[in-house]
């Protein structure tokens, strides 16, 4: 039945297209960015470019989607609506990224006061939207515009019930007021906005990938495994839309289906590259995660592949680290590559003497480095190299203090990057202490460790502890032959990070009866 109403959907769309004008603010997913409908005031010649903007604009293809939406103003310099589109691509909610000063330039070239630029919309709906992203980019600190934000978008939706884009965009400002990291009865009352509207709009690109952000940790996962099935055939042209449909396979520990997702992603980036002149990508958000999930299923070699491309892409670009460069492995080449390798190394329990030996750009920045003074030590302790080893972990919490005094200048109020340093150290003491013999001040450490990594929130998409804290607890505590404790460990690994490859190995070891 679904497929017979598309089907007629499709037919019904042809049909008025050759025999009459496309009404102003309906879209066809011919782009291949999601089926969007939009009334407004612009003329006829604006509408493609703004339509695909809008779809972008909720892809988070935040470039392309800029882009298009300048392509409108200069075809209709007074449409509003375009203006609004532009500025509203410099909010990353999810992200807690925010361009202040160039959302108020785009939004300048309307006209010079909030005032003017209201004045200048056309219709009672389109002042409502341009009021809210006067509050969005107005007085105030970021936290406290977020806020304003949303209540904004609140009157604007209560006003507009039946308007999906007014739904889609309270349900991310909803999502934008988590600024501490993943806040679960926000995150539910972003969905339970989202859910109701999207059962009359089930390719909305919005609607869908909202709702994928909303459910993706370990708990919720299944429902968003819908729209995680959806969203990758509705915005197919999208690299973030195939990218995003894996938040879901990762919590669920679906690997086969998050390097399909990922794949998929970056033969979408390559495609739009290779037609720009430039080379496929090697590094960043999608590789990251496809080495992932390559390590997860057990396949190391494919894993090393993908690192060793990300490397190759390193050495052949005058890649420059960005200065006081933050903890996320996709801030940068540098960092991806740094965060990849020390993945790899962790996951596959495989050295290759190539990997271990490579080396960071003189440039490389404190988050780069922390990965790889880690991994040096985890390289040094397993060689049972103790002297160097003891080097590392020096030049680890001395790159450690550096990311915690950056950080702590930071107005973020969600404390994993902050943190992530001390775990590591903490793990890496352990170790040491574990090498050493004392096994009492090891489990000690191990236990500050696990202490200090539940206080975070739970991340989206691979962890932001690279070596688990319960895994780690788990394996130490099986090693010493205590079962039951490591089997605890273990379990509370598994309900962090499902379907991790090492986690669900140490519960299978410490389930087993025999000694």
């Amino acid at each position: 039945m679904r497929s017979l109403t598309n089907t007629c959907l499709v037919l019904c769309l042809l049909v008025i297209q050759v025999y009459t004008q496309t009404k102003t603010g309906d879209a066809t997913n011919s782009e291949g960015y999601g089926h969007v409908e939009f009334a407004n005031s612009g003329n006829k010649e604006a509408q493609k470019d703004f339509l695909s903007g809008l779809a972008l604009l909720h892809d988070f293809e935040y470039d392309a989607a800029a882009a298009a939406f300048r392509r409108a103003e200069a075809l209709d310099p007074g449409f509003a609506m375009a203006y609004w589109g532009e500025a509203m691509t410099f909010n990353h909610p999810i992200w807690m990224q925010q361009n202040l000063e160039a959302a108020r330039a785009a939004l300048l070239k309307l006209a010079p006061t909030p005032a003017a630029r209201i004045a200048k919309a056309k219709t009672e709906r389109e002042k409502a939207y341009l009021s809210a992203v006067e509050v969005l980019y107005g007085e105030g600190t970021k936290f406290e515009r977020d806020f304003l934000y949303e209540r904004s978008m609140a009157e604007v939706h209560a006003r507009f019930p039946e308007d999906v884009d007014a739904t889609a965009f309270y349900g991310l400002a909803i999502l934008g007021t988590a600024h501490a990291g993943r806040d679960i009865p926000t995150y539910m009352r972003a969905a339970s906005v989202m859910e109701e509207a999207w059962a009359d709009h089930r390719d909305h690109p919005g609607l869908v990938h909202y709702l994928i952000h909303s459910y993706d940790d370990p708990v919720h996962a299944p429902l968003g495994l819908r729209a995680a099935r959806i969203y990758a055939k509705i915005a197919p042209n999208a690299g973030h839309a195939q990218h995003m449909t894996s938040h879901i396979f990762v919590a669920l520990g679906m690997w086969p289906e998050v390097v399909q997702a990922n794949i998929a992603a970056i033969a979408v980036v390559n495609r739009t590259r290779a037609a720009a002149g430039k080379r496929p990508v090697g590094c960043g958000h999608y590789p990251t995660w496809l080495n992932y999930g390559f390590l997860q299923l057990g396949k190391p070699e494919k894993a090393k592949m993908a690192v060793d491309q990300c490397r190759a892409t390193l050495d052949d670009e005058a890649t420059v680290d960005r200065p006081g460069v933050s903890m996320d492995p996709d801030d940068s080449i540098v960092a991806s590559f740094a965060n990849m390798r020390l993945r790899y190394l962790i996951d596959a329990g495989n050295w290759p003497d190539d990997m271990a030996n490579w080396s960071l750009p003189k440039n490389a920045g404190v988050g780069a480095r922390l990965d790889f003074q880690y991994a040096r030590f985890l390289n040094e302790i397993r060689q049972g190299h103790r002297a160097e080893a003891v080097a590392a972990l020096a030049d680890l919490e001395s790159v450690g203090q550096q990311i915690v005094d950056i950080e702590k200048k930071k107005d973020d109020p969600d404390p994993s990057y902050r943190v992530r340093p001390e775990i590591t150290r903490l793990e890496a003491k352990a170790m040491l202490a574990e090498f050493d013999g004392d096994l009492t001040e090891a489990e000690h450490l191990l236990n500050q460790a696990v202490a200090l990594e539940e206080t975070l929130p739970i991340a989206f998409g691979p962890p932001v502890i690279d070596k688990p804290t319960h895994e780690l607890l788990g394996e130490f505590l099986l090693q010493r032959g205590r079962k039951s404790e490591a089997k605890d460990a273990f379990k509370k690994a598994v309900a962090r990070t499902p379907g991790r490859r090492l986690a669900v190995q140490g519960l299978a070891a410490s389930s087993d009866s025999k000694p």
